[in-house]
Formats: C-alpha cells, sequence, structure tokens
C-alpha cells in the first residue's frame, strides 16, 4: 500500500512564487535527484555568501505554502536559500516514498556543491518536521557548516506507535527514517527547535535526540507553540536564535 496519504499528502499546485513575497531575485531551478527523476525548486539569492541554507521540508503541500517563512528568513540571515519539492509535490516528477526523498535529498545537495560552487562546509542544513530525517541523514554523512532541526522526531517506529499503538498500519516500505541511530554521527553544530505544545510531535522526542546528539549543540523551546506556528508565536526571539546560531558557525 502506497505511503501517500499516510505519511506524505502532496500538493502539486503552486499558489506563489518568491516574487509574491517582494524575493524578487529568485532562480526557478530544476535538477535532478540522486535517481534521476526530476525536482523542482528556488534558489533565493542573498547578500552573504559566505553560507548557503538548504531547506528540507515537512510532509503536507508544497514549497510555495512555506514562502511567509522563507521571506523572513532571508530577511534575517541575508543568505542565500534553496528549497525543493520532493518527488511528486509541487512541480517535481515521480512517486513519493521515503527512498525516494533520501535520493531527492541528496540531490539537492549536489545541486548547490556542483552546479552552483558552494563548499559542503558553506551549507546550512534546515529540515522541519519530515524533513529533519532527511537533514540528519546527510549531516551524518557530509561535514556541514551546521544543522537547524525544527520539531524534529525520533524516528518512523516511534512515530507510529504514538499513532496506531494497537496495530501496525499497512505500510509496504522496508525504508524508515531513523534519526536517533544517526543522530550521534554528526560532528557540525545542531540547533533543535521545538514548540512547548507540538501536538504533532511531542518535544519529549527532539529532547531524547539533543541528549544523545554530539556537542556543540543548543536547544530552543518555543513558549506556547503548537507544530507549525513556531516562527509566528516566537517572533523576534526565533529569528534571534537562528541569527546567532549562524553566526557562531561561521566563526567556528
Amino acid at each position: 500500500m502506497s505511503e501517500k496519504g499516510i505519511v506524505f499528502f502532496p500538493e502539486s499546485y503552486l499558489e506563489a512564487t518568491p516574487k509574491d513575497y517582494r524575493l524578487d531575485d529568485y532562480e526557478d531551478v530544476f535538477f535532478s535527484a540522486e535517481d534521476g527523476t526530476r525536482l523542482h525548486g528556488w534558489f533565493v539569492n542573498g547578500p552573504d555568501e559566505r553560507a548557503v541554507l538548504l531547506w528540507f521540508h515537512g510532509n503536507a503541500g508544497n514549497i510555495s505554502h512555506r514562502l511567509h517563512n522563507l521571506k523572513k528568513l532571508h530577511d534575517a540571515l541575508q543568505i542565500p536559500i534553496f528549497i525543493f519539492d520532493y518527488r511528486e509535490y509541487g512541480l517535481s516528477e515521480g512517486d513519493i516514498s521515503k527512498a525516494g526523498t533520501f535520493s531527492d535529498a541528496h540531490g539537492a545537495f549536489r545541486y548547490l556543491i556542483d552546479e552552483k560552487g558552494f563548499k559542503a562546509s558553506s551549507v546550512l542544513l534546515f529540515g522541519r518536521s519530515l524533513g529533519t530525517a532527511l537533514a540528519v541523514d546527510i549531516a551524518s554523512k557530509e561535514q556541514c557548516l551546521g544543522v537547524i532541526l525544527e520539531a524534529a522526531f525520533t524516528s518512523t517506529d516511534d512515530m507510529m506507535q504514538r499513532y496506531f499503538p494497537f496495530f501496525a498500519p499497512p505500510l509496504t516500505s522496508s525504508v524508515k527514517y531513523d534519526s536517533l541511530s544517526l543522530i550521534d554521527d554528526i560532528q557540525s553544530p545542531i540547533l533543535f527547535v521545538h514548540g512547548q505544545f507540538d501536538q504533532t510531535i511531542p518535544v519529549s522526542m527532539a529532547r531524547r535526540l539533543f541528549e544523545k546528539a554530539r556537542s556543540p549543540k543548543e536547544f530552543y523551546e518555543i513558549p506556547g507553540a503548537d507544530h507549525n506556528d513556531t516562527y509566528l508565536v516566537g517572533g523576534h526571539e526565533y529569528f534571534a536564535v537562528w541569527q546567532k546560531f549562524l553566526i557562531n558557525c561561521l566563526n567556528r
């Protein structure tokens, strides 16, 4: 049985572009996943090219639903941002699967290195919700500038136990997300961000990851925030934490 509708909730229609959010200096990008699947993303240029943010979004919608958040992060950090859609999301081709998302993530990372000319050590990985598993996978294999994990979960097994405690859901994929087994392989600085009242992924999961992660590491719990409103509830402090983390990574 397909994991679409259980794990993944893709939408193909793009509701807006960066230009609609006064991000005029951007590139419409088509690139290949590791397995050759054609993917789509936006590369938003920024004045400070000492770093670039690679954004792995969550399991629903597409990149157009992240534009308000993207605009605020771009204003705060002043670095280029590359956000892309997994296969079957937005304008990206293919059929969604866990294995496919790993191929997509590595393709996006290689695009920044091979096509845009960034060094791995200048890439700041940002994973949100489902995307945290992809950021962890990349960071466990590559020495990146830093890693920001927002609303991180430990593993798909733990999530399935949370949502389906009395029976195994009919998922056929043998591929799993298991950040808990990889987190201590990461040698880059890590910033964990989580809403205090996250009803989708409990903050306790992120705390378990934090405890196992190597230093340097930070944990920013946003008082009163749920799963999807972290940057809105966090406000100025949210972006200040990001700015400080980026500066610390650049000064290491």
